[in-house]
């Protein structure tokens, strides 16, 4: 198992020494852009880390989410791209449609790039109608590291929020990692 971490512009200052990959939120909706994204991104791939974006997916305008994450997100070749798909502050979420819609935009819009579905266990087993999750499924379930409670098979998996969210990744090494962020 590989480790890693996922911040937001709440993190501002973080350590990425000794972790093997750090998700960066990128986006939300269409209206907000993480103004640290670049930094963070920065400190992670001077640590040697893998590196992915993410975009917190809001309900409606879902090809304009799609285009906003990529436009603005501060990605490059080999970086993971991600749909975070959860309830808003709002109690409101994406339905399955939008979220598979969604993910199919990334990676119509970057087709060089995996792009991951992140979503929470309830999320999976109770709103989820499809199952796709693009390249590979990042499932929260704040159980033992590598162990979610799902059948399914998933690439990445969040089991902490304390002191920030904390990952593994299924993948036998880094270099492992870093060729499948790859796709031929």
């Amino acid at each position: 198992m590989l480790h890693g971490v996922d911040v937001s512009s709440s993190n501002t200052s973080y350590s990425a020494e000794g972790l093997d990959f750090v998700f960066v939120k990128a986006t939300e909706g269409r209206s907000y852009i993480n103004p640290h994204q670049s930094a963070q991104a920065s400190t992670a791939r001077k640590a040697g880390c893998v590196v992915g974006f993410y975009h917190f997916l809001w309900p409606g305008n879902i090809a304009a989410q799609a285009q906003y994450f990529v436009e603005k997100c501060a990605s490059v070749q080999g970086d993971l791209l991600a749909c975070d798909w959860e309830r808003t502050g709002d109690g409101t979420y994406a339905s399955n449609a939008q979220k598979d819609q969604f993910l199919h935009a990334v990676k119509k819009l970057r087709p060089t790039h995996r792009v991951l579905l992140y979503c929470n266990r309830d999320f999976w087993l109770n709103h989820d109608t499809t199952s796709y999750a693009a390249d590979g499924l990042w499932i929260a379930d704040y159980v033992s590291a590598g162990h979610p409670r799902i059948k399914a098979k998933w690439r990445i998996h969040q089991y902490t929020d304390q002191p920030l969210d904390k990952d593994v990744a299924d993948f036998s090494t880094k270099a492992a990692l870093k060729k499948w962020a790859r796709p031929a």
